[in-house]
């Protein structure tokens, strides 16, 4: 990333990750008046959704998609959406080695967007990953101990809730980023005088 900043620092630094959701409700804690547990309802099937999450480590702004599947297909849709989020930028695009990442659908969107770079986390390593705790927060503040009956309402309030919440990212200010931009900013702006 350290090159990035350097040679293209207006460069957009995205991460990007996946999620199922159940309509099974997982349990949390909760605060409940003495004597009045709450009760959380079990569906016996296992019916989910997926989302595909990309979150930009310098805004904290979210762009989400649904998919009942993630396939290379579902993965180069997702690249189109977050394209069409940021059409004038040059993006670095940081994900794992998820199978559906690779494939004929995603390698001829990369081809047809070299604006768009992806780089990979290391093996088994979910915990670098910023996105995973967008999930985090999205399960707690929706999914957990929820009463809902249908898997679209469900979906439909973890989507609202990621597209209408910024989620704070310190992954560049913890590798220093900003600190190499200010010095490529002052760097160039030097140059120009």
């Amino acid at each position: 990333m350290i090159d990035i900043a350097q040679n293209a620092p207006h460069t957009l630094i995205l991460t990007e990750d996946e999620a199922g959701i159940y309509l099974q409700a997982s349990l949390e804690r909760v605060w409940a008046v003495r004597g009045q547990t709450p009760i959380v309802r079990q569906h016996a099937g296992r019916d989910s959704t997926h989302f595909y999450g990309t979150l930009n480590l310098n805004t904290g702004q979210e762009t989400v998609m649904r998919s009942k599947i993630m396939t290379s297909e579902a993965t180069a849709l997702h690249l189109d959406q977050v394209l069409a989020a940021y059409p004038d930028q040059s993006i670095l695009l940081i994900w794992d080695r998820a199978p559906w990442h690779f494939g004929d659908a995603v390698n001829a969107t990369l081809a047809a967007h070299p604006r768009l770079e992806v780089m990979y986390y290391p093996a088994a390593s979910p915990d670098l990953n910023p996105q995973e705790h967008v999930w985090k927060d999205a399960r707690h503040h929706v999914t957990h101990n929820h009463d809902m009956n249908s898997l679209n309402a469900l979906a439909d309030a973890v989507e609202a809730y990621l597209v209408s919440h910024r989620f704070p990212c310190s992954l560049l200010h913890t590798l220093g980023y900003h600190a190499i931009l200010d010095l490529t900013s002052a760097h160039t702006y030097c140059r120009q005088l």
